[in-house]
């Protein structure tokens, strides 16, 4: 007996999906920033490049290990019809986040500005045509703000390779900003070099490095705990057993391909895709296989039912539309260059893969209580007391689950500008501590053992349930009347209480 056909298409659809992103995406690169031909935007009464956003750890005491920002090759182009003038100078401008009022300013508290403007120059603070800056309180010696500038008859400008060190812990932003409007399309192209003490990993990324290390370790613990049982009692496995082996397999090679990410991204300084696109794929076929196996197990298969009868193409198909919208949410955000996705974009990624998670739920939890109150009903005590058990655990981890999404929203709204970059780490590593530990409970409940057969489908057709009560709840039965049945009847009769010969056997020896 083996689980739905769902399952055997899965592999072959996530090679397809991962070598096709694989080849179409350009390599990701996050420490080392890029920057090809990016073209200056509007902001206010400047123009402006975001070129890059990190939390950077200070440099260590001890002068081993340093922090810095480094400029490498980083060239300014205009076109040939625009350099018949000079210009006004192109600046690099480096701020942490906490002195991000020392950039812009505003005249007699009007619309606050970057470029200096004839008000403001009027007041002597600024030259009108140059960016607005002052002097850290907090930070003597920032922002750091420094440029060129073309001359007559100049295509390119060259900044001057330099490298800026980080004396304090912050979360650091670099921009590429100027305010002379004849400069039209103009672009930049280079590249900027950020480093933390421990390696080239974003500070807000590097203890998931570590996180991931000791994930691996549980795994193999969890593993060593279940393939030993596994093997001791492999005549008395269950289709269910197989199917936790694929779950903790496809976790250990989730685990262990993050941190192999983390790791070469933290010596090289360039997120190498083809080992980000395989971590995210098999996170992405876990958390599906995993879904699945709690919904068929919640309608009794394998153990109160053979097979899903109808339902088993409206299950492959709910199974089929999460993977390929949680794959393309999941490739969007660790693959592609996230901050170039607004808003809106995102959620329309992510507000797929939430209702199809809220639809998983309400199916498991319809088909979990029709299930309970069948095998109350009939009085299988053993299957009972272990679908309760898996009841209360999935209930808690529900709860939980909504209560951690009210955090991280609030984490997330009340974080405009990422000062709380160093606890950013804990939100996804939550959600593997809790879908582990919700894995543990099951295997626990599910252990390969010599009486695992007593928790499988057996065959008898009081077992039987109907193809539509996975999807109804179920009143509880009456309680049991006192009719006593003739022993010499030989088919399985149910008598008042819906108590066949075959179910008291069972209770006897449970």
């Amino acid at each position: 007996m083996s689980m739905p056909w769902l399952f055997q298409s899965i592999p072959a659809l996530l090679l397809a999906l991962s070598l096709l992103f694989a080849l179409s995406s350009p390599s990701v690169e996050a420490s080392v920033h890029l920057y090809s031909g990016e073209k200056f935007v509007t902001k206010g009464n400047a123009f402006v490049v975001h070129a890059g956003s990190e939390g950077i750890y200070s440099s260590s005491s001890n002068g081993n290990e340093s922090s810095y920002i480094r400029f490498e090759k980083i060239t300014f182009k205009r076109p040939k019809e625009f350099s018949n003038v000079s210009s006004l100078p192109i600046h690099a401008v480096i701020f942490e986040v906490d002195d991000r009022e020392t950039i812009g300013g505003s005249a007699y508290g009007g619309q606050r500005a970057v470029c200096c403007t004839a008000d403001l120059a009027k007041l002597g603070v600024c030259t009108q045509g140059e960016i607005i800056h002052r002097q850290s309180i907090k930070n003597p010696g920032w922002p750091q703000v420094f440029g060129v500038s073309f001359g007559v008859d100049d295509l390119t400008s060259t900044l001057k390779s330099k490298t800026i060190q980080i004396t304090k812990t912050g979360m650091y932003n670099l921009y590429f900003i100027h305010c002379d409007p004849n400069l039209k399309e103009l672009v930049v192209e280079g590249k900027s070099v950020w480093k933390n003490p421990s390696g080239y990993l974003p500070g807000r990324m590097a203890p998931l490095m570590n996180f991931y290390g000791f994930m691996s370790l549980v795994f193999v613990i969890l593993g060593v705990f279940w393939f030993s049982q596994y093997a001791r009692f492999w005549k008395e496995v269950l289709p269910l057993q197989n199917c936790i082996t694929l779950v903790i397999t496809l976790g250990m090679f989730e685990v262990a391909l993050w941190y192999f990410d983390y790791a070469e991204f933290n010596e090289t300084g360039v997120r190498p895709t083809g080992t980000t696109v395989w971590a995210v794929t098999f996170g992405t076929v876990k958390r599906t296989v995993s879904r699945l196996i709690i919904l068929t197990v919640c309608m009794g298969y394998g153990v109160v039912r053979p097979t899903l009868g109808g339902l088993t193409s409206k299950v492959a198909m709910l199974g089929g539309t999460f993977f390929l919208a949680s794959e393309v949410l999941e490739l969007v955000e660790n693959v592609g260059a996230i901050s170039d996705l607004s808003g809106k974009a995102r959620l329309f990624f992510v507000l797929p893969v939430a209702f199809l998670d809220a639809f998983f739920i309400l199916w498991i939890f319809i088909s979990l209580s029709g299930t309970l109150n069948k095998l109350q009903a009939r009085r299988m005590l053993g299957k009972l007391d272990i679908y309760r058990k898996f009841t209360n655990a999935l209930a808690v981890t529900v709860i939980v689950s909504v209560g951690w999404m009210c955090y991280e929203l609030h984490f997330k709204s009340s974080d405009v500008y990422n000062e709380r970059w160093q606890n950013a780490w804990i939100i996804p590593a939550f959600w593997q501590v809790l879908s582990f530990s919700l894995l543990c409970v099951i295997c626990a409940l599910w252990a390969p053992s010599q009486n695992s057969m007593r928790y499988a489908y057996s065959g008898d057709p009081s077992e039987e349930f109907d193809k539509d009560d996975t999807l109804t709840l179920i009143k509880p039965s009456p309680m049991p009347s006192k009719d006593v049945r003739s022993p010499t009847e030989v088919m399985p009769v149910y008598g008042g209480n819906g108590v066949s010969n075959g179910d008291m056997e069972e209770d006897k020896t449970e």
